[in-house]
Formats: structure tokens, sequence, C-alpha cells
């Protein structure tokens, strides 16, 4: 069958044009499209890309806020067989030209969310040959021409490939270090939007509110699904919670992803708006880039009361999401929040771990645990791993023989298959020459009722090694006693103190050993078994910072631990209490 045998993202087209010709398929602004237009629009950008000389694996780097176009361009640059490489519109000078000098792009497509565009003019980065507006101009010698329309068929549906298959290269978030290119193929990203077809009930009657950016694998994969799908696209320039509501009440949307942050944010404005007309288009909230609380799920459901809610577990090197877990349906759960504290509640593992549901179907996972530990090293192979990271390995060539792609992360799987996720290996505080992953702690931390938010740390200690210190926000009408114990008596309910979360965590047995449950079954515990007690309570925090100002994020909504640690450790004096 030759080359129309492998997978290719343009494979979209031929569904766009034939069961959505009349069908309005992207929504931006004021302007929509049907599916005629849009495909008209990709094939006429392919031409004139053609004509103007970028070749077959070329790159492409585009640094834009979503917009059609945005859609069109990916299309297009894939359809000749190019590279996109999507750049983080939040990014300094400094990271762009980082990202810049490890693809080398022939070309660079930007629009006023550039703020670093002088400088690449002025000749102080990498420059390509070609800069182009996204709006379909493009700068040559000659000066500013526009996108040709073409008159098209399905015969004139004909794209080609990239050497080693490879579509896009999409940059990490960088919450552990500096971000890295992902070169991805276009089987990475059909097997992923089958998974998510399939597994979120991505369908053509779909109107998918594009809150994630384009720049980052959660939006792209979901966008490509979409469109395999034939669904309706409705694209805001970036995610802003009054223009995100504004969007799903206008054109009754159906479908969109969330960060926690982001669906924290459109749930807390619905309920400060007391808003009940907003939601009842929306079925499907696909929630990546962590944990959602206890309290985050029931507000969700609350305002979201129609809709299915469920979380997944990824990265960009696997093209995404590997695991999904169906927080909540109403046509299972039945509305009752009962069910949802159920389910939330009992999904801490007694071995520790945040459970993330199942594998998608087409994804291998294995766990290799360590040395006398019970988790051990996630594990992953598949068409859905990245091909490698550009520029850091030759030729592209990864070796496709069977070997498995490290995650980075620690977990395990329990008898049903589920995977449990202890948290980041790279993350982790070795105290007492015990492991201590943050987002264990921090998972239980965020279910006093005071706390807003929190982000564990290790910080240097000489008997220790590293200390477990939690820098925490609490919330509003809550007073931290350490510091404030003069208003005690006003508000004797709402209070917390280093020994009450200390204390707060012992019930929740965050202990990180099996053994503690055994001991509260002894009938007389002696001094030895005590004294063996009090050394595993060592995943509890020795300190507390209290934080006063919103914690860094990258624009997926991951904390900085990095830059969260440099400010604990400059503000080490005045912040800790009871040391």
């Amino acid at each position: 069958m030759g080359d129309w045998s492998r997978a290719h993202i343009c494979q979209c087209l031929n569904r766009l044009l034939t069961l959505r010709g009349n069908s309005t398929v992207t929504i931006a602004q004021e302007q929509r499209k049907s599916g005629e237009q849009f495909v008209e629009s990709v094939l006429s950008l392919a031409h004139k890309l053609c004509q103007l000389g970028l070749c077959r694996g070329q790159i492409v780097a585009i640094c834009a806020f979503n917009s059609d176009s945005y859609l069109e361009w990916l299309l297009a640059v894939a359809y000749i067989g190019g590279i996109i490489a999507p750049l983080n519109y939040r990014w300094s000078l400094e990271e762009s030209k980082v990202a810049l000098e490890v693809i080398r792009p022939a070309m660079i497509v930007t629009d006023e969310c550039c703020t670093w565009l002088s400088d690449l003019r002025n000749g102080t980065m990498f420059c390509p040959r070609w800069h182009v507006s996204v709006g379909f101009h493009y700068s040559t010698s000659n000066g500013i021409q526009e996108c040709e329309r073409l008159s098209i068929n399905l015969q004139s549906i004909k794209y080609c490939w990239a050497p080693d298959n490879v579509v896009i290269i999409c940059f990490t978030s960088g919450s552990t270090g500096k971000p890295k290119g992902v070169a991805i193929s276009h089987a990475s990203l059909i097997m992923q939007s089958l998974a998510k077809i399939a597994i979120v009930g991505y369908a053509e009657d779909d109107v998918y509110l594009h809150t994630a950016p384009l720049c980052h694998i959660g939006g792209i994969s979901s966008c490509i699904s979409m469109l395999m799908v034939g669904g309706c696209h409705v694209l805001i320039p970036k995610f802003e919670v009054k223009m995100a509501l504004k969007a799903i009440e206008e054109n009754h949307v159906t479908s969109f992803i969330t960060v926690p942050a982001m669906l924290a944010s459109l749930v807390s404005t619905m309920r400060n708006n007391k808003s009940r007309n907003l939601v009842e288009s929306v079925k499907k909230i696909l929630n990546g880039g962590g944990s959602l609380s206890l309290q985050l799920v029931e507000d969700s459901v609350r305002c979201f009361h129609r809709a299915k809610l469920l979380s997944a577990y990824g990265m960009t090197e696997t093209c995404s999401s590997l695991t999904f877990i169906t927080v909540y349906d109403p046509a299972i759960n039945n509305r009752h929040l009962k069910k949802i504290r159920g389910t939330v509640s009992n999904s801490v593992h007694p071995i520790g771990g945040i459970c993330v549901g199942k594998p998608a179907p087409h994804v291998e996972l294995l766990v290799i645990k360590e040395e006398l530990s019970h988790v051990g090293r996630i594990m992953t192979r598949g068409l859905h791993v990245m091909i490698g990271y550009w520029g850091q390995i030759s030729g592209l060539e990864i070796d496709s023989s069977g070997d498995w792609f490290d995650t980075g992360d620690s977990g395990h799987i329990d008898a049903h298959g589920n995977l449990w996720l202890v948290g980041r290996r790279n993350c982790r505080i070795k105290s007492g020459g015990e492991n201590v992953y943050p987002e264990e702690v921090e998972v239980v931390l965020s279910q006093h009722p005071g706390i807003l938010a929190v982000v564990v740390i290790g910080l240097p200690d000489a008997h220790l090694g590293e200390m477990v210190v939690a820098c925490v926000q609490i919330r509003d009408n809550w007073i931290w006693t350490d510091l404030n114990v003069g208003e005690l008596q006003s508000n004797m309910e709402r209070h917390l103190s280093t020994g009450m979360l200390k204390e707060f965590c012992r019930h929740k047995s965050l202990t990180g050993s099996l053994s503690v449950s055994l001991f509260f079954h002894s009938p007389s515990p002696c001094s030895k078994q005590i004294r063996k007690l009090k050394s595993l309570w060592f995943k509890i925090p020795r300190a507390f910072m209290i934080w006063r100002k919103p914690f860094p994020l990258t624009s997926t909504g991951k904390v900085k631990r990095d830059q969260v640690k440099a400010e604990a450790i400059s503000h080490l004096q005045p912040f800790f209490s009871n040391l």
C-alpha cells in the first residue's frame, strides 16, 4: 500500500472536507470557518510554503497565541513534510534563545505575543531565513505577500513525511530544569488521539474550547483528537477565566481540558458570580498536570454537574497521557457527592501514592521495584514514546528493539492494574537515609481544611542530609498561631500551627511504612516499638513556612520547585517556625 498506510496527522483533512464541509469547524473571535474553508486554508498555505522554498524536513518554529491560523500552520507544515516547533509565548529572551539554538528553524512564525522579536531581528540570537506573520502573511526580500486560495478536491490531498516521521518538536514544561525539545512522530500523535477519543469520548458533535496553549503537548494532542473526529474548535488567544466562561456560554462548549489551577479559577469565578446558566452544555472535562483535591472535585461537580470529569497522567516524552481515571461520571455516580468523597478519599494507597488510573489501550507500563522498597521506576514502551530529544541524539534514532522508556517517576501497580504515582525521582528528598517524595506529603497536607496550597521541598540539614519542609498557603479567615498567638481567642476554631499540622500528618498515617499500622494493633507496645514508630515519621515535615504569595508555576500549572526552594533558602530565618 506504500506511504498511505503510514500515520499522518493530515489524514483528518479528508474527514473535515467530506463530513464537515458545510459545518462550522473553527470559531475564533468573530470568525467562523466551515470544514471546506478550513481545509482550503491549510492546502493554500501548504502550497505557498512550497513556492517559497520550504523543504521537507525543515523546521518551522511558531510563537503565537491560540487561533484558527495556528491550527492551519500546524497542518500545513506537516502536509509538506516539514516539522513544526511550537515555542512558549511566555518564555523570556534567554529561554527562547536556548530553544532556537537547539532547533535552528528555517522559518519562524509569530504574532503580537512575541516580545523578543526585536532582539531576533537585531541579530542577538539565531536568525532563521524567513520570518512570517501568523495571519497568512510572510516577509521576503520583495516585501509582504498574501497566500493564494486554491480550488481543492479529494485527489489534491497528498502529503509527505519528514525524515524519521518526525512531525513536531514539543518542548517540556521545564518544571525540573531547562525545557528540552521532544521529537514526536505522526504515529505517536495518532495513537494518543485515538486513546482520547475512546476514553474521554470525543465525538463529531463536540464543541471543544482550547483552554490549553497549543505550545504544550496536552493542548496539541487534544487538538489533533478533535480534528480527527471532526468536532468544532473554539479558540481564545489564551486562558483567561472570564473570556473562557464567555466562550462556553456563547458557543455551548461541550468539552475542554484543564490543569488544577485553571479548574479552580473557573469554579471560583462561577461561584462568586452565582452563575448557573453557563455550564449546562459541558459534558467532558479532562484534567492533567496534577491531581485534583477533594474540595476542587466537589466544587467542580457542583458547577459542571452534567460533565464527566477525568484526570490523566503523562508527559511530553510520551506524547501526553499514559493513564486515565474517571473521577466523576454523572451517568454512574448519579450526582451523589458522597460517592465522590468515598472514591477520592480512598485513593491514597497504604504503600503511598496517588491513583492515576489504568493505562490507555496502546500503552505498556512496567514498574521496576527498587531494592527494599514497595515502589519502583515507572517504565513504558510503545508507539507513543518520543523519537528522542532533538539535538541530543545522533540522527534522531532510537532503539526500537523493545527497550523501555524511563519516565523518571516512581510508583507501583495494584492488583487491579491501576497505576499509583508516588512522585518524581529527581524531586525526592533524602532525609535520614529515607526517600521522601514531595507529592505524597502534599496530598496529605492539602486535605487539611485550613490549607489552600502546599509545596514540599528538601532543605540542607547537617544531621539528616535534607530536612522535609512544607511551604503552605493558608486559607482566608485562618490564623497561623505560631506567628499570631494574640489572635487565638478571637477565632479558636480556625487556627493552625506547626504542632497541629504534624499531628494531622500522623493522624493520616504519613509514615511510608506498613509497620505503623501493625504497631497500632499491638496490645502493649514496648519502648523499643515506640522508638521505632517515631523513626517512621520521616515523611512529616520538620518545619512549616508560611507562603504569602502565589507559588511560581509553569504555563501548564506545574510548580517550579527549584524556584520555591531557592526562595525558601533565601528567606529561611524570618519564615521558619518551630525548627
